[in-house]
């Protein structure tokens, strides 16, 4: 654990986002537990951070206290951020996470803040570096697994459905310390062209991109939920533990923007 705790970013997603969350609750931003828990025990304080994408000087007041960001799952990118039409099996959209998350990602490969993406996040990671993404595996790529293994059609979070091959000489390679995991997979999206400056680290046996990060800095994503699992298993590692160690450093590696 460091010495000086570094306060850790985690953005949240809109409630009524979310399918079937029913009509009249309060408007409110939530975020699953499981990765505040994630970064506490890697020696992190979490601070939830609010979607305020149409207060960008709030946003920014927050972001310049944090030592470093980390983007969660959830639901599906807008595909304008990479200039596409909507693909009809797109899911439900957060437009106030989008803009919020596009944001942050900016600041921190710009400043060389620490970042940690995952799922959602690598997607986010991959498409503000100018990359695009599969906005339906089983439907537009040819040959893909299946990688939704989602909670709502009765398959636990931790399901482990397919190993990854990890590439040496990566961030990911050295946290997780193997050439290959067995990962859980709970997406039906993907990284399709990969973004400027960024090199894949992990894939699929079908070859999807399911790891990537920047050539400079902390600035990692990955597909699968390392925060469903505790640290030290095989999907996990270091993993974690990296990203809090950078951030308590004050990682300023590279002007990545």
């Amino acid at each position: 654990m460091p010495l000086q705790r570094p306060l850790i970013g985690v953005t949240t997603q809109t409630l009524h986002a979310i399918e079937g969350i029913p009509e009249g609750l309060p408007d409110s931003w939530v975020m699953n537990q499981r990765y505040v828990h994630a970064v506490m025990a890697a020696g992190a304080l979490p601070v939830l951070v609010p979607l305020l994408a149409e207060d960008p000087a709030t946003l920014r007041s927050i972001y310049d206290r944090l030592d470093g960001v980390l983007v969660p799952g959830g639901i599906d990118v807008d595909p304008a951020y990479y200039r596409a039409p909507r693909h009809e099996r797109l899911g439900r959209l957060d437009p106030a996470r989008d803009t919020t998350e596009m944001i942050l990602a900016r600041w921190a490969l710009r400043d060389g803040k620490p970042f940690l993406g995952l799922c959602r996040g690598m997607q986010i990671l991959n498409v503000v570096k100018g990359g695009s993404l599969w906005q339906d595996l089983e439907a537009e790529r040819d040959g893909s697994l299946k990688h939704d293994y989602f909670p709502t059609a009765g398959w636990e979070r931790d399901h482990l459905a397919h190993p990854i091959d990890i590439s040496a000489g990566t961030r990911l390679r050295d946290a997780l310390h193997t050439a290959a995991a067995p990962v859980n997979s709970m997406h039906h999206q993907g990284v399709r062209d990969l973004g400027f400056g960024l090199v894949a680290s992990a894939w699929s046996p079908d070859g999807l991109i399911e790891a990537l990060e920047a050539e400079q800095g902390f600035a990692v994503g990955v597909q699968w939920h390392p925060e469903m699992f505790t640290p030290g298993a095989p999907s996990v590692g270091e993993l974690f533990g990296m990203f809090v160690d950078a951030a308590a450093r004050g990682d300023r590696e590279s002007r990545l923007a």
